[in-house]
């Protein structure tokens, strides 16, 4: 399908890219580590984001899912991070064979010093923004990410009979 150039959707594409682009080079997140002092690396501290945004415990599988990765990149993410007291398991109070991952105090400050930070430098970087706008933006990105994830998970979805 070519791309219809009087499609409102049309321009901003290119800056979803651009944006992407920004965010996942590794200078923001490099400068946001190096602020909040920590040294770990970005799909560790993916895990921890996670984590905390869920705010309860989940299996490695639902992690995965949220990181859009697969199973055992989660697994060896969370291996090491419970090497480094961030994580640690829980039963599952629906089925006591399954576990959990949990954050630990640890994990939970780390998580938020990120945050927290990550936070501040877009607020700087939007400050002068007015705050009707801002939260605009968070709105419509919001929706637009539930509705790109729908459709993404619909398109996914086997076939039925």
């Amino acid at each position: 399908m070519v791309p219809n150039d009087d499609d409102p959707l049309a321009a901003v594409l290119p800056h979803l890219t651009q944006l992407s682009n920004a965010l996942n080079r590794g200078t923001l997140f490099e400068r946001t580590v190096a602020a909040a002092g920590i040294t770990l690396e970005r799909p560790a501290l993916a895990v921890l984001g996670v984590l905390r945004m869920a705010d309860q415990p989940l299996r490695i599988g639902e992690i995965a899912t949220r990181m859009q990765v697969a199973g055992p990149h989660a697994t060896r993410q969370v291996q090491g991070l419970e090497q480094r007291g961030l994580v640690h398991r829980v039963a599952d109070p629906h089925d006591q064979r399954a576990r959990l991952i949990a954050l630990t105090p640890e994990g939970t400050a780390t998580a938020d010093r990120y945050m927290r930070t990550l936070l501040s430098w877009f607020t700087a970087a939007m400050a002068d923004w007015p705050t009707r706008d801002r939260e605009e933006l968070g709105r419509l990105l919001g929706r637009m990410v539930e509705d790109v994830t729908a459709h993404l998970a619909s398109a996914e979805a086997p076939e039925g009979p």
